[in-house]
């Protein structure tokens, strides 16, 4: 007797091992999902375009109020040239300071890329050693940089909220005072990655992460450079802050969603704001971030990585279905619930009318898979149909 796929799903189905062929490894072939922009010319409007001219101008705003002040803007400005000019020079000409040897100094984070959001005034240095980073060799750089940096100061009349100080932690030194922070990242070069001792270095995740933000910042400088891409992130590094469900995504995420959003489509023009906007939460919903997706690929990492692989197969769900109930609000006129203009994040988690329209939040499609008990085996065809439809990394 043989039984046909799927016919006995669970644990020893009758027919178990009788009649099966030669094993044939399953072959992942990941689908875009619909992307109306894409194919836009096959689906030909019967109406007029709707004025969205107020839309735009909320966006715009929102923008505005998000933006650092200018207050901001110098003071984290100040603080970063003067660190970079110190580190700068340890790297041409250390003299007799040999706790460590610096091979590069490079800016990275939303301070280099021009997305800092107000009130978050933090940017971003990372420092390449040559040497191996030791948790000593860092403790040193750290007093060697407050030291340098008190003497390049010393002319200047500093105010109390100017006054710096500095601690070290699991990443590298941090350098602030009332108005600003930096935040100095250590890695090391590449070939002294594979020499790194837990006990005694800094931690190897932690080093490679940091190595891969001096490659975001080059790929972001080189192809995200238009000014709505910047718009279009900081505004959803608002919405991630707002709403529970986008959390999981990380900044590079939004990066890259953004830049997709604004510049994947036929044209290869940049979109206006307003649609731009909007098809980030049209990709989202109709699962661009979800098992079987195509995704978007890490343009920085081999491998043909998808970016949304990094989040457990709860968050892409959460992700979607949050997504899809703000694109209903959305579609009804609720943009100012979701920029933060009025109304609060329920919108999301709680029943709302627009205009006589119920948008009700979506249930959660993923169900944890029961705890297996000792001993048990589970079906080979079952197993390679949740292999196939969980699918989370690439082949």
């Amino acid at each position: 007797m043989k039984m046909a796929r799927g016919g006995m799903r669970g644990r020893g189905g009758m027919g178990r091992g009788i009649g099966r062929g030669p094993y044939k490894p399953k072959i992942f072939l990941p689908r875009h999902p619909f992307d109306l922009t894409l194919c836009e010319s096959s689906f030909p409007r019967v109406k007029p375009a709707p004025d969205e001219t107020a839309f735009t101008q909320a966006l715009l705003k929102r923008n505005a109020d998000l933006s650092p002040t200018n207050a901001e803007q110098t003071a984290i400005l100040n603080l970063v040239t003067k660190i970079q000019t110190v580190l700068d020079n340890l790297v041409v000409a250390p003299g007799t300071f040999d706790a460590c040897q610096l091979e590069e100094v490079r800016q990275v984070g939303s301070f280099k890329k021009g997305t800092m959001i107000a009130g978050h005034n933090v940017a971003d240095i990372v420092v390449i050693l040559k040497t191996l980073p030791t948790r000593e060799a860092v403790e040193a750089l750290g007093n060697k940089v407050k030291e340098d940096l008190k003497n390049l100061m010393k002319s200047e009349v500093i105010s109390k909220g100017e006054a710096l100080s500095h601690t070290t932690n699991e990443r590298g030194i941090e350098i602030n005072n009332s108005f600003a922070c930096v935040r100095v990242m250590v890695t090391t070069i590449h070939h002294n990655l594979r020499k790194l001792d837990p006990e005694i270095h800094l931690d190897q995740k932690i080093m490679m992460s940091h190595l891969a933000a001096i490659r975001h910042s080059r790929w972001f400088e080189e192809n995200a450079h238009h000014s709505s891409i910047k718009v279009l992130i900081r505004l959803l590094r608002d919405i991630k802050a707002r709403f529970d469900g986008f959390e999981p995504l990380n900044p590079w995420m939004l990066d890259l969603l953004a830049h997709f959003a604004i510049m994947n489509n036929p044209s290869r023009q940049a979109l206006p704001i307003n649609q731009a906007f909007r098809r980030v939460f049209q990709l989202l919903a109709a699962g661009l971030f979800l098992p079987g997706s195509a995704g978007i690929t890490d343009p920085c990492e081999g491998g043909n990585i998808r970016i949304h692989t990094a989040m457990s197969l709860e968050q892409q769900d959460i992700c979607c279905l949050t997504a899809q109930t703000l694109l209903r609000v959305l579609s009804h006129g609720g943009y100012k619930h979701i920029l933060g203009q009025d109304g609060n994040a329920s919108i999301a988690t709680e029943m709302s009318i627009w205009d006589g329209i119920v948008v009700s939040p979506l249930d959660p499609a993923y169900e944890k898979p029961t705890e297996k008990k000792d001993g048990d085996e589970e079906d080979e065809d079952m197993e390679a149909e949740v292999d196939e439809s969980m699918e989370t990394t690439d082949g």
